[in-house]
């Protein structure tokens, strides 16, 4: 995983396993054949190999639209990716595992396979997105008739329980979300997972299953995006006689069209079709390939050379081809470039000026910095209009009902008088944390520049990338204690809401001692009152945003662009935005 990938992505993992190495994984040896079919060829021309046909729909057709659509089952898909944390459904937080496991995990909703609409949930194992109370804080599913494992058992209700239940074993599954457990357990008597032998045990009663079919859920509050919390596989059901505890990933048990019957950390991982699997019940994975081959552990480039080569189908890592292959694909003939599809990726980076460390608590300095950055200058030093688009709102530009359009270029008299309210006319000094990566070095080079032309004099400080989230920015005492008065962070939702992008960045409830996600530790009662409005759907989450951005304690700068590109052969090419990558549940290759 590059330094890029890791600054993405770590403000997504749970406080404690952010600055975790990944592990490779540990399988049975893969039959010969199958090293054949996972060869990744570094000879073809970047147009791909000359014996097989080319689809290319045009630029973006997979975006609000679906590349080659077919409904022709056959064939073998071939997967490349990264190295991959864990096939354990409750074990992994990659959105591009999450993406995988579409094909061998179900949950009771899950995303849509909608062109322009994967955003969006529909039931699952479930008849219908459920039931919720008029307070918000029960939820009731029933879940399909006709849904089996892999071995031929039913699918109940205590399946999905029990897979929950995992997530609470902090000391046995280690690496997932633990959503579930911050809207389930009782803070007073807190829920050990199903692991623990304590005579004294506490049951989970926040999850009843009164029968096979149904499954109610007790929350402590109200939450909106519960349902978004089920669609993740780490709400996915587990059956209690299979479970293998941490090494369970070795060997999951499929609820979904394939199974996996063979992992190598060599030559990949190799799923089948499940038996077991009925379609009647599933509306969204459409099964076409016979096989699906995934060759884990490639670098980026890597990964790009077999897509252009044409030995890959698609990758799933979820970060886009490679500076390099960005570059590459600016000046290709037009056949490449329309296999090509951009997406933004909804990974916003901030400036986040923590109201705790002087002058920033001051509102008038605060308001001055932000009054100072210049966003196509941010724009222009992180790659241009193909790596990132201007972002004037704290709001990703994929969610529908953000606030309305706000000043995107900067105003030094504006800064200059709002220094003169904050009592220092001549500017101050302060210091600006970063992670330690190129891209994000850059940007911070640039903010100091555009900062020192109305006085401010900013020292850009680089930091381990691995521990920056965790331990340099994430402990607020730290922060103070450093005189970080500027950090520039990314903020990437795990699921597609605005609740799951503004809480952990404005609420101030959220703000933690270590792995904290609210970096500039605003906690302003009129955001957290608007927080609570909007759970409960009194106000629009637009005005939480407005609000927060309001009190100067962020300033959006850019949101990241990727750039997929397709397989020479890829069939049903959808981009599924929760993923950053095209739905393998779908893809066909026929």
């Amino acid at each position: 995983m590059t330094p890029e990938t890791l600054e993405r992505r770590a403000d997504r993992l749970p406080p404690w396993l952010r600055g975790w190495s990944r592990r490779r994984l540990l399988g049975s040896a893969v039959v010969v054949v199958l090293v054949l079919v996972l060869g990744v060829s570094c000879l073809g021309s970047s147009g791909g190999r000359a014996d097989v046909p080319v689809l290319a729909d045009g630029p973006d057709a997979g975006v609000d639209g679906v590349r080659s659509p077919s409904d022709e089952p056959g064939g073998t898909l071939r997967v490349v990716a990264p190295e991959i944390d864990s096939l354990d459904p409750q074990r992994t937080y990659l959105p591009g595992v999450w993406n995988l496991m579409r094909l061998y995990t179900r949950t009771l909703v899950t995303f849509a396979s909608e062109p322009g609409g994967t955003g969006g949930l529909v039931p699952d194992l479930a008849t219908d997105l459920g039931t919720v109370s008029e307070d918000g804080l029960t939820w009731t599913y029933t879940l399909k008739e006709g849904v089996r494992f892999e071995n031929g058992r039913p699918i109940t209700a205590q399946d999905v329980k029990y897979g929950i239940q995992r997530s609470f074993a902090s000391d046995v599954i280690v690496g997932g979300p633990t959503y579930v457990v911050d809207l389930l357990d009782d803070p007073a008597n807190p829920y050990p997972g199903p692991y623990s032998r304590e005579e004294d045990d506490p049951d989970l009663t926040s999850i009843e299953t009164p029968d096979e079919r149904t499954i109610v859920f007790r929350l402590r509050a109200p939450q909106p995006d519960f349902p978004y919390v089920l669609a993740l596989p780490s709400s996915s059901p587990v059956p209690v006689e299979a479970d293998t505890g941490a090494e369970y990933g070795r060997d999951p048990v499929s609820s979904g069209p394939y199974a996996i019957t063979s992992v190598d950390p060599v030559t990949g991982i190799l799923l089948e079709r499940n038996p077991q699997w009925d379609p009647a019940t599933d509306e969204v994975r459409t099964a076409l390939p016979d096989s699906v081959v995934v060759r884990t552990g490639l670098p980026g480039l890597a990964r790009d050379q077999a897509l252009l080569a044409g030995s890959a189908d698609l990758d799933i890592s979820g970060t886009g081809v490679q500076q390099a292959t960005t570059r590459r694909l600016a000046g290709e003939d037009e056949p490449l470039r329309d296999r090509v599809d951009d997406v933004t990726t909804g990974a916003v980076r901030v400036l986040a000026l923590p109201t705790d460390v002087a002058p920033m608590d001051n509102a008038d300095c605060r308001v001055a910095v932000a009054a100072a950055v210049d966003r196509a200058g941010v724009q222009a030093a992180v790659g241009g209009e193909v790596e990132a688009v201007r972002s004037p709102q704290l709001w990703p530009q994929a969610l529908e009902g953000g606030p309305e359009g706000a000043a995107d270029g900067p105003d030094p008299e504006a800064a200059r008088a709002a220094l003169e309210r904050c009592g220092r006319p001549d500017g101050f000094a302060t210091v600006l944390a970063v992670p330690d990566v190129a891209s994000s070095v850059a940007i911070a080079d640039e903010v100091a520049g555009q900062l020192g032309e109305v006085g401010i004099d900013v020292e850009v400080r680089p930091l381990d990338p691995a521990s920056f989230y965790a331990t340099d920015v994430g402990n607020p005492t730290n922060v103070a204690a450093n005189g970080y008065g500027l950090v520039l962070a990314t903020r990437t939702p795990d699921v597609p809401t605005a609740g799951s992008f503004l809480v952990p960045l404005v609420d101030g409830r959220s703000i933690a001692t270590v792995g904290n996600t609210n970096y500039a530790r605003l906690d302003a009662p009129e955001v957290n009152a608007l927080v609570d409005r909007a759970r409960l759907g009194e106000v629009e989450w637009a005005e939480v945003a407005a609000a927060a951005q309001a009190t100067g304690a962020y300033v959006p700068l850019a949101e990241s662009r990727i750039q997929l590109v397709s397989g020479q052969r890829l069939r049903n090419g959808l981009v599924m935005r929760p993923y950053d990558g095209y739905d393998v549940a779908t893809a066909g290759v026929r």
